[in-house]
């Protein structure tokens, strides 16, 4: 390996004419003549340093393409004491995905995990880990957040813009997606600063979403390998029903504005999905397609979406609040979408198709 041969011998000295300490002398002495290294140790202590139980996982690592990407990640690696067990590497344009299989035997599970993304976060590097087993169950529904995951803008924002509102909105916003603030209180105040707003406005905005880059060609390629698409949104139906229709979503929920005589009565329709909702719905999901929450796969970007990732078999966050990085599997920045089908496994049979 590397240019070096390595030789291991388990030797019984019960019956020689040496002992283990005498040729241990005698090989010191050798070493530098025969060109060797070695190291002797009785079997008890060998077999003490092997590690009874392996901790596998998939770490998947995505970034533009650069040199140095496996001596990064593998030094970090080393300084976290994971071990790589393999590597392999695809390419897609300028995007590189670098798998490895790496073995948290050896330290904390949780703490290496939570350093590993740190340390790669530094990097630039993005990253979700998955636990080997539960990494080979087959995903078979996919679900989203919308606002700032499949669309490119918070829709309330740009509700307030036409409202006139739209610092107030934003500030409540910004407060909620940090967690700083309880959803449906946040949600219920900013629906109220919209009181008045003709539904022409809602039409406006819903005639032009602007997706977010690689959004659609990524559930272009989920739908055409056979995975249901679901969307769950702290956000509103009459922007829901338009994405279901133009990217066929299976599944879309959302809560309902309440319009009167062509106007919005600064009320919401029902019960709110909010955060305990959202992943709630992950297991209403799961019975629906009689499947496990562990074949689930769960993107969101804020602390709304926390219970949903959690709740899921892999919750990835994307271009998201730190407060959902803590709870995820893994992260991916906003240029890195497409990513997703690397780290699903599905970039081979996205090129094939």
């Amino acid at each position: 390996m590397q240019g070096i041969f390595v030789m291991s011998v388990v030797a019984d000295f019960a019956n020689a004419s040496i002992t283990a300490s005498e040729l241990s002398a005698w090989l010191s002495k050798k070493a530098g003549d025969l060109g060797i290294q070695f190291s002797l140790l009785p079997l008890g202590q060998y077999r003490g340093r092997r590690r009874s139980k392996k901790s596998l996982h998939v770490v998947t690592i995505l970034a533009k393409d650069r040199e140095g990407i496996i001596r990064d990640v593998a030094d970090v690696a080393a300084r976290n004491e994971i071990n790589i067990e393999r590597a392999s590497v695809t390419a897609r344009g300028d995007l590189i995905s670098i798998e490895f299989l790496m073995d948290f035997a050896d330290c904390n599970e949780d703490d290496c995990k939570a350093r590993l993304k740190k340390d790669c976060e530094h990097l630039a590097l993005d990253v979700v880990i998955q636990d080997l087993s539960r990494s080979r169950k087959e995903k078979r529904l996919i679900v989203f957040d919308m606002d700032m995951t499949i669309v490119d803008f918070e829709i309330i924002n740009k509700l307030a813009g036409f409202a006139g509102v739209d610092e107030q909105v934003k500030a409540i916003t910004e407060r909620a997606m940090n967690g700083d603030m309880d959803f449906k209180e946040s949600l219920r105040q900013r629906v109220r600063l919209l009181k008045g707003m003709p539904e022409s406005s809602l039409q406006e905005i819903a005639s032009d979403l602007q997706l977010t880059p690689g959004s659609e060609e990524l559930l272009h390629h989920l739908k055409h390998v056979g995975y249901k698409i679901a969307l769950i949104s702290g956000g509103f139906t009459y922007f829901t029903n338009v994405l279901k229709e133009r990217l066929g979503f299976d599944y879309t929920f959302a809560n309902e504005l309440e319009i009167k005589d062509g106007v919005l009565t600064g009320e919401i329709k029902g019960e709110i999905i909010d955060a305990e909702a959202k992943g709630g719905i992950i297991y209403r999901l799961a019975e629906l397609e009689k499947i496990s929450p562990d074949s689930i796969v769960a993107v969101g970007d804020g602390a709304n979406d926390c219970l949903m990732i959690k709740n899921a078999g892999l919750g990835v966050a994307f271009n998201a609040k730190e407060v959902l990085k803590k709870v995820s599997d893994g992260s991916l920045s906003r240029e890195n979408l497409l990513g997703l089908l690397n780290v699903l496994g599905l970039a081979e049979k996205e090129t094939e198709s």
